[in-house]
């Protein structure tokens, strides 16, 4: 794959069925259902304060980032999140989740976003070499 084929841009309802697969793969904590990703999948399309992203390599999604921007009292305004952030197993180290988060960093920029973050424990390494900094211990409680 060379980085003409790449190409990363807004996810649509089409690709559902790719990101659903995808999110599959992602999930440890909770298995994704169809039933609640295509309830969910519409309304963070239209999200102004999301982002969703697919990656597509020869017309097929090989990829995707979910992130929010929102508002803060700490930071003195708004900040990122990435939410989910997956590149298909026989995709990876090819640069998919650099372009990906390429692109979400300039859409948190144009949105004033003080900061990027994401709770992660895979891959510390491809985080690292991208500028990231491990700042804070993240807390959890499942509430379903």
């Amino acid at each position: 794959m060379t980085s003409e084929d790449l190409l990363i841009r807004r996810a649509e309802k089409t690709d559902a069925d790719e990101i659903f697969a995808l999110a599959r793969e992602f999930g440890l904590t909770f298995l994704p259902e169809r039933e609640a990703f295509d309830v969910a999948l519409p309304q963070l399309l239209r999200n102004d304060d999301a982002l969703l992203l697919a990656a597509v390599v020869g017309g097929r999604v090989h990829g995707y980032l979910l992130g929010f921007v929102h508002l803060t009292l700490f930071a003195n305004g708004p900040v990122a999140w990435v939410e989910e952030a997956m590149v298909q197993t026989g995709s990876r180290r090819q640069g998919i989740g650099r372009a990906l988060l390429v692109e979400f960093e300039a859409w948190a920029r144009s949105r004033e976003a003080g900061y990027v973050a994401m709770a992660t424990r895979r891959a510390p390494e491809f985080y690292h070499a991208l500028g990231y900094e491990a700042s804070a211990t993240f807390y959890r409680k499942v509430l379903r």
